[in-house]
């Protein structure tokens, strides 16, 4: 968790965009950004891998998306290590 901490990963979006589903997994705000609660994000993202390893086990695609500046780069380097698809840039659709 420390790690995520100190990636940023706990930032979340403006609070004038946001989704209403979203609020169980807010933890608060600050200066207008919502904080994501990362004690239940972490168990997700536990999740999240296991499916993706389940699928790619099985020759499945996973298409990584991460739209955000700070994030293109890693999106792209870490879906081209694993030879999966990637978008790291806004599109319209």
């Amino acid at each position: 968790m420390r790690q995520m901490l100190e990636a940023g990963v706990h930032f979340g979006h403006s609070t004038r965009r946001w989704n209403p589903r979203m609020k169980p997994f807010i933890f608060g705000e600050r200066n207008k950004i919502h904080i994501l609660d990362l004690q239940q994000t972490v168990p997700m993202l536990y999740a999240a891998l296991k499916a993706m390893s389940e699928v790619t086990s099985r020759g499945g695609r996973v298409l990584f998306v991460g739209t955000k500046r700070a994030a293109a780069d890693k999106i792209a380097e870490t879906a081209r290590n694993c030879g999966q698809y990637y978008v790291n840039h806004r599109w319209l659709g």
